[in-house]
């Protein structure tokens, strides 16, 4: 993938912003969905509405899960591709939901650098909806945010915040009939009272300051546990490997083809190899892959993603829009970013007659991609295919609001007011963006 890379560096000065690494945020819609499922059960339990809570990929090799800007949840690849089971990331989420029920935010100087987070965390999904649409390799897509993120500690609880999420995540866990043996051992595989010569744990360790009496306290509650013993779904564990296996396509292909061999027919292998060869480019490799695993598995949306994306990527619009729009058919009500990835499929076929389809997309995609500028663009690329100058203003002042470019998106919003019919949706949407902007005064 060519990752579209959107450095924000807050008010650092530049020698230290040079001297601090950056995270990158990375967006896959089927690991989001596949996580949010398993973790549904315990928002749930903690009384959060589950669609309000965002998780996030931190492209991180440490070990580490953090909360911030509200009811966001940091979960790093180091930990995803480090746990042993899935009851090991729901005892990692449980935990952190004890922080969001428990209001552990941090104070002072820390809740600035929270609050920069939080306004960061829409920008940064929209970015990569938009790069998960466009790019080479598609699917995974990065967002690089500045070095605000990159330092680990500002986020760290106390060790009493630690013990009350642990219990509150026990308890949520109780009570959506979960084990919570994972939380133990997730635990027990970081260990306490070792010196920090794993930089991999490091990062857990920092901002959850481990205790032997938290172990002990976990272990105690699992003794008594009703659902101790309670396994976890295989076809549950089947989809978390096959998520692992694409991050570890993502970040390292070449590796990942070393670990799946080519005589490994399991699912889970073929997966990965399917994705490490979209990773380097090589479509004969990837293609019969994946067709052959959506003959086994044709109501799977996001392999008809993947068939879609190799398409598009190698110049074959117009055949990638029928898996893509199978994929958008199966995925219902999360299919926003592969509706984005539709469209650009179909504006790529440079037909006017396709453009309505486009817009029908794109319009159904605002409900949880309104944020990406990349949208707004294919939205202003489909109304210039239309004529229509009044709406391919609006778009591109969409855009522009979505980019930070205030000043463009400022102008567009009032050339759009001019060109629009008073009281229409494009024309009331582009006085918002102009009081957004800080334009109050009608344009002349």
């Amino acid at each position: 993938m060519s990752v579209l890379v959107v450095s924000l560096v807050g008010g650092a000065p530049p020698a230290q912003a040079q001297r601090r690494p950056e995270m990158q945020i990375l967006s896959d819609a089927e690991t989001d969905h596949i996580i949010r499922k398993m973790a549904r059960p315990i928002f749930q339990a903690a009384g959060i509405d589950p669609e309000a809570v965002t998780i996030l990929l931190v492209n991180d090799s440490t070990l580490n899960a953090f909360v911030a800007g509200g009811q966001n949840i940091f979960l790093h690849t180091g930990l995803l591709l480090s746990i042993d089971d899935v009851g090991q990331l729901l005892g990692v989420i449980a935990h952190e939901t004890g922080h969001i029920s428990g209001g552990h935010l941090v104070r002072g100087t820390g809740a600035m650098e929270n609050a920069f987070l939080s306004s960061l965390v829409g920008m940064g999904l929209g970015i990569a909806a938009g790069v998960a649409a466009r790019n080479s390799n598609a699917g995974i897509a990065g967002v690089m945010l500045g070095q605000h993120l990159a330092e680990r500690n500002f986020l760290a609880f106390s060790r009493t915040q630690e013990a009350s999420a642990d219990q509150a995540g026990l308890s949520y866990m109780e009570h959506a009939g979960l084990s919570s043996v994972g939380m133990l051992t997730f635990l027990e595989k970081l260990g306490v009272g070792e010196p920090l010569l794993n930089d991999r744990d490091a990062g857990y360790r920092l901002t959850h300051p481990l205790t032997r009496e938290r172990i002990e306290a976990v272990r105690n509650f699992i003794e008594k546990s009703r659902f101790t013993k309670v396994p976890t779904p295989a076809a549950v564990n089947e989809d978390f490997r096959r998520i692992q296996a694409k991050l570890s396509a993502y970040l390292d292909p070449l590796g990942t083809l070393r670990r799946f061999k080519a005589d490994d027919r399991s699912v889970v292998a073929r997966y990965g190899r399917a994705y490490a060869y979209f990773r380097q480019g090589d479509i004969k490799q990837a293609a019969p892959l994946v067709d052959g695993l959506i003959a086994e598995d044709p109501k799977n949306p996001y392999l008809h993603e993947m068939k879609g994306d190799l398409l598009l990527q190698t110049g074959r619009a117009a055949d990638a829009a029928p898996p893509y729009r199978k994929a958008v058919e199966l995925a219902g009500t999360e299919a926003g970013v592969i509706r984005v990835s539709l469209a650009h499929a179909l504006l790529e076929q440079r037909d006017p007659k396709l453009a309505d389809e486009a817009l029908k997309n794109l319009q159904i995609a605002t409900k949880t991609q309104g944020q990406s500028a990349f949208l707004w663009r294919l939205t202003a690329q489909a109304w210039s295919m239309k004529n229509n100058p009044g709406m391919l203003a609006y778009a591109t002042a969409e855009e522009a609001l979505a980019r930070g470019d205030l000043p463009m998106a400022k102008a567009q919003a009032e050339r759009a007011e001019k060109l629009l019919p008073a009281g229409s949706p494009g024309w009331l949407r582009a006085q918002d963006i102009r009081g957004q902007t800080g334009g109050l005064d009608k344009p002349k």
